[in-house]
């Protein structure tokens, strides 16, 4: 009896003393785009900033390669709960069909963040991201702009089910057809997919067939802007022959946004994105109180602002000084 109560206060000193000890899941949507590696860069920072304090934290970092492959990143959240990691900060890929395994892992005890994109769900404890629906707003206002108020439009969607893609698509239409009559939206049922490949394929049927008449294009991610920005290129239609307005830096679209093929971009603060999801889900587990919609912001990228030092922030985060 004696020997039992000895080992259970040897335990309870374990736990108490790992007490300040977690082990962090980060599941992005993808592992590809240059979006989800500033996101990365952003958790391992607040990582480090945490352990210089005292906490120890671990963040383990994995997601589907493709940004459509939902039932891979079902897999991922449900082997992150068999490993019992102490929180998960989630991308989700789907609203919905996230929801099932989000929500075991809450019942299981882990808290859940979710970043970037949505959930119909209420058991998370914060969602971290971009008021995509006002980035939506940015890029319709900017491309109506660079219009004149008039001509005929193209939205290239990305993909059905990805809340943070739906509604800066919707705040892009919404925009237009409350005020600007004299745009007309050409086509907006189309969609880029999950990659720059299926994106430039996307944007190539749809320049084929409203080459001649279209005066504009929205591209609302990194993927569906670098694709139709490639397409563009390919048609004779770029350097401002057809107005587009993107979303989301890379290495192509800043480019593009340099040479005057691209005349606006929409642009996140994935980097800050990452590092408060990190910092979220270890305050929750602390059992702080954190703030339920937290918002990471937007800006409008063009070349009369490009050069100032807080775009140059936002274009160019430390990638190098947190990921090998």
């Amino acid at each position: 009896m004696k020997k039992s109560l000895i080992l259970m206060v040897i335990l309870c000193a374990t736990l108490v003393a790992r007490g300040e000890d977690y082990r962090i899941a980060v599941i992005p949507k993808g592992t590809t785009h240059e979006f989800w590696k500033s996101i990365h860069a952003g958790a391992i920072k607040a990582a480090r900033e945490l352990k210089a304090e005292g906490t120890n934290v671990e963040v383990i970092w994995k997601g589907p390669l493709r940004e459509d492959d939902r039932e891979q990143q079902v897999q991922v959240v449900e082997n992150f709960i068999a490993r019992r990691v102490s929180g998960i900060v989630l991308a989700p890929l789907d609203a919905r069909a996230l929801v099932a395994p989000a929500e075991t892992a809450v019942r299981a005890g882990i808290p859940v963040v979710i970043i970037d994109s949505g959930l119909n769900s209420t058991q998370p404890v914060s969602t971290v991201s971009t008021d995509n629906y006002k980035g939506g707003v940015l890029g319709a206002r900017r491309l109506a702009e660079l219009l004149d108020g008039k001509g005929k439009v193209i939205l290239l969607r990305v993909l059905a089910g990805s809340t943070s893609t739906e509604q800066r698509e919707a705040g892009f239409l919404d925009t237009l057809a409350r005020d600007y009559p004299g745009i007309t939206v050409i086509s907006s049922d189309q969609h880029a997919g999950a990659t720059r490949d299926t994106a430039y394929r996307a944007a190539q049927n749809l320049l084929n067939r409203f080459g001649r008449e279209v005066t504009g294009i929205f591209g609302p991610n990194e993927s569906s802007a670098t694709g139709m920005l490639l397409a563009l290129r390919d048609a004779g239609l770029a350097g401002g022959k057809v107005k587009f307005v993107g979303f989301d830096t890379g290495t192509q679209t800043v480019a593009g946004l340099k040479t005057g093929d691209l005349q606006g971009l929409v642009v996140q603060n994935p980097f800050k994105m990452g590092y408060l999801g990190v910092k979220t889900i270890v305050a929750s587990l602390r059992g702080e109180t954190v703030e339920k919609d937290i918002d990471t912001g937007c800006e409008l990228v063009t070349l009369d602002n490009l050069n100032e030092p807080a775009t140059m922030d936002l274009l160019n985060p430390p990638l190098g000084k947190y990921l090998d």
